[in-house]
């Protein structure tokens, strides 16, 4: 009996040469619900801020990140196994219904144990979409410009990631409280699924017999693949640091307050003020949006880029760049501008990389892409293992510039993994 490709699902030249908008859009709207995630970084400091028992103790507050992207190393795999079994399409929605869950539990409570159920569904849930929603986006592109495509999911992803901070200062303010976040972020969600159920997409049919688990994972002997896999841990752990560690970092070395106090009078535009540099900077909690700024248009910037320059003198540029702004940081105190300069440098470089290796690893092997994506996925585990690492550094060297070593270490292994990247072949 005869099958269609995994990654050819029509034939038609229309879908050779890119997918129609209507079909893409609710595809890419998927990732700034994936994007949602990235809460995980005020949320923890504003967590550590409401408990007593947590306010000294990195090692313990970083548990929550752990709670998040733990569940990435645990679901990653199963879920290219399932995709499979229902289709891409299918297991995007699964994602959605239990990101839609987790947004909603915190306004059940304000119990620690409570954050860990929902930041752990919210990973759960996240697994699952970043696993699905790279490859059914093949499903709707072309191949050939899938690096590119890829990294204008990611710009989507981090305009998410930067409205974040900046939804929980004005929901502090204006709504009573940081947490009014999620029920926002819940009605996205929602409005993502209902989007996809009524848009048309061709099931893909894999080819042969579903892989097991032993074959999903024998894929990590490929040694590019493994140095990829590693290459995913590294860039999210980077990104997952920056996000967690940067509001500490400035609320310890420029005495900032993390966030409003509940009831401040503040203008619904005075957050984007500060981030913009139009105001003063006042709240260090805006750190993560100012951040995503950065990655946002180096997203975008990339994107384009990639289509002109190869990605190995892209990668490698991109990691010298930041390697000397998180160095350039680490003597820094008093002033915010400087931080923050180099803050907006890292998150404007680290935008593109995660698609440069995760394009990569899909176009090794391209006849295993559901499986190959379960495996980077389960990389992003790196966002919960670089945490919780950085917590301890900061715990053991009494600062955040333990955190910043470690974010040094993984942009190391970046630069060394960015001269294993193949060059574009002449067409």
């Amino acid at each position: 009996m005869s099958t269609e490709p995994t990654t050819q699902p029509t034939q038609t030249p229309a879908a050779q040469a890119g997918a129609s908008f209507a079909k893409i859009a609710p595809v890419l709207f998927g990732f700034f619900i994936m994007g949602f995630v990235d809460v995980i970084g005020i949320a923890t400091s504003n967590v550590k801020a409401n408990f007593d028992f947590l306010k000294n103790n990195d090692t313990l507050t970083n548990l929550l990140p752990m709670a998040v992207f733990f569940w990435f190393l645990v679901c990653s795999v199963p879920t290219s196994m399932l995709m499979n079994k229902i289709g891409r399409k299918n297991t995007v929605l699964v994602s959605l219904v239990v990101t839609f869950v987790a947004m909603l539990l915190p306004l059940a409570g304000n119990s620690f144990a409570l954050f860990m159920i929902a930041f752990a569904l919210l990973g759960i849930g996240n697994a699952i979409i970043q696993v699905s929603l790279n490859p059914l986006l093949t499903n709707v592109v072309s191949g050939e410009r899938l690096t590119s495509s890829l990294n204008y999911g990611q710009f989507i992803k981090a305009i998410a990631s930067f409205l974040g901070p900046i939804i929980a200062s004005i929901a502090a303010a204006q709504l009573g409280g940081w947490k009014m976040i999620f029920p926002i972020f819940a009605a996205c969600t929602l409005i993502s699924g209902l989007w996809l159920i009524f848009t048309q997409i061709k099931r893909e049919v894999p080819e042969g017999k579903p892989s097991t688990f032993g074959e999903c994972f024998a894929l990590l002997g490929d040694k590019s693949i493994l140095l990829f896999f590693f290459g995913i841990l590294c860039v999210v752990g980077v990104d997952v640091g920056m996000n967690v560690t940067m509001p500490k970092f400035l609320v310890e070395r420029c005495d900032l307050a993390l966030n409003p106090p509940d009831g401040t009078h503040m203008g619904i535009f005075e957050p984007f003020a500060q981030v913009l540099g139009f105001q003063e900077f006042k709240y260090a909690g805006l750190i993560g949006s100012l951040y995503f700024i950065g990655r946002t248009i180096g997203a975008f910037v990339g994107a384009s880029l990639l289509l002109k320059v190869s990605p190995k003198k892209f990668f490698i540029v991109s990691m010298i760049i930041a390697i000397v702004a998180a160095v350039a940081m680490l003597p820094m105190q008093g002033s915010s501008l400087a931080i923050r300069i180099m803050v907006f440098v890292i998150g404007f470089t680290i935008a593109s990389i995660f698609g440069v290796i995760f394009g990569a690893a899909l176009q090794r092997l391209p006849a295993k892409a559901n499986e190959i994506s379960g495996l980077m996925i389960m990389g992003v585990f790196g966002g919960g293992l670089f945490s919780f690492l950085m917590g301890s550094a900061s715990d053991l060297f009494g600062g955040q510039r333990g955190a910043v070593y470690i974010l040094l270490a993984c942009m190391a292994y970046l630069l060394i993994l960015s001269f294993t990247v193949k060059e574009k072949k002449a067409q």
